[in-house]
């Protein structure tokens, strides 16, 4: 079951003038502190939202060695898992893959939001997920080191990455959440298997759906959500993304 985003910050006030800059990053602060993501409608066209990224911490390149990556169906990868096409993304976190931390933030923001049914970025917080575990779990998906494998769309593009790390791991007062549904490599028997099936079933339960319009722009905490995408038919779909080490 879908529910509506309610962590939604106008870039415009009541008066339909844009918020000053310092006000904007306080409420946008205050709602990403509170909910893990923010949801900016209302944005002017003098919005700059690679500088907005920007005041956020340093750019994380995409795969391709570009900051600013596009997310729009891509010739030769209808048939493969890969956000650049137009079937559905499995919840996840972004740079499992990596060998060093995965970015803090993922902004994206619309050029051409998808004609018609489907299009629409999924996000679910782990928070409540991780407080239900038993001792025993927690501290297992803490200090056991997994092997993690690529999507299958960024090895056609020539990265077979491979890393190890644990699905848990504290950062100062943070949590970093690594989870993917496909390219975490596990024996059958391990506890990890139990997460998956739990985590994918509360994902499809408590989940909230983002449905674009030209110029919104969505940020999300990556170390704490995870995020997928509902399926579509529109090909001119066309989405902006950064990732940020925050």
């Amino acid at each position: 079951m879908s529910h509506s985003p309610i962590s939604i910050l106008s870039q415009l006030d009541f008066n339909g003038h844009p918020l000053t800059d310092e006000l904007l990053g306080k409420t946008f602060q205050q709602l990403m502190y509170e909910h893990g993501y923010v949801l900016m409608v209302n944005v002017p066209d003098t919005f700059d939202p690679v500088r907005f990224c920007r005041e956020l911490g340093d750019f994380v390149p995409n795969y391709t060695g570009a900051v600013v990556g596009d997310v729009r169906p891509e010739p030769g990868m209808d048939d493969v898992y890969h956000a650049g096409n137009t079937r559905p993304l499995t919840p996840h976190t972004e740079g499992y893959d990596f060998a060093l931390l995965p970015p803090r933030y993922i902004a994206l923001w619309c050029v051409t939001p998808a004609e018609g049914p489907g299009g629409e970025t999924t996000l679910a917080d782990t928070r409540p997920w991780l407080e239900a575990m038993t001792e025993a779990e927690s501290r297992h998906l803490h200090t056991t080191e997994y092997d993690w494998k690529t999507t299958e769309g960024v090895q056609r593009l020539g990265l077979d990455l491979h890393t190890r790390h644990p699905v848990l791991e504290e950062r100062g007062e943070d949590t970093i959440v690594r989870f993917s549904c496909n390219n975490l490599l596990r024996a059958e028997d391990d506890p990890a298997v139990g997460l998956q099936r739990r985590w994918q079933e509360a994902f499809g339960r408590d989940h909230i759906a983002v449905d674009y319009r030209a110029g919104d722009m969505l940020v999300w905490d990556n170390w704490r959500l995870l995020h997928a995408r509902n399926a579509f038919t529109d090909r001119n779909r066309h989405l902006r993304r950064i990732q940020i080490a925050g």
